[in-house]
């Protein structure tokens, strides 16, 4: 497999995706539109995010920071969280277990 053959997904408005599942967890390259906006929510999986590119507002748990290349953020499960591109940014998540509803 190679990322470059794999078809980009808009998943919310905004978020452009390329998905790569295995039968525990999903790992989505993420393209991002500046404003673009993740509505507050939580679900089951665990998350990890990593800014490849641009700046990125992410609130976690009631708590807003700012995030550039190279910030991780650890997503426990059920914890609310939110997110504002504030550029145009590129990301990575990581999901486990994976993300079915993505498929």
């Amino acid at each position: 497999m190679n990322l470059s053959t794999i078809p980009s997904k808009e998943i919310m408005p905004g978020y452009h995706g390329k998905l790569v599942h295995s039968e525990s967890m999903t790992w989505v390259f993420w393209d991002v539109d500046e404003g673009a906006e993740v509505p507050e929510h939580h679900h089951i999986h665990e998350q990890i995010m990593h800014v490849v590119e641009g700046t990125f507002e992410f609130t976690l748990d009631g708590t807003t920071k700012t995030y550039e290349p190279g910030d991780v953020v650890i997503i426990p499960s059920n914890i609310p969280h939110s997110g504002k591109a504030l550029t145009t940014c590129k990301l990575m998540d990581i999901f486990s277990p994976a993300r079915d509803e993505y498929r």
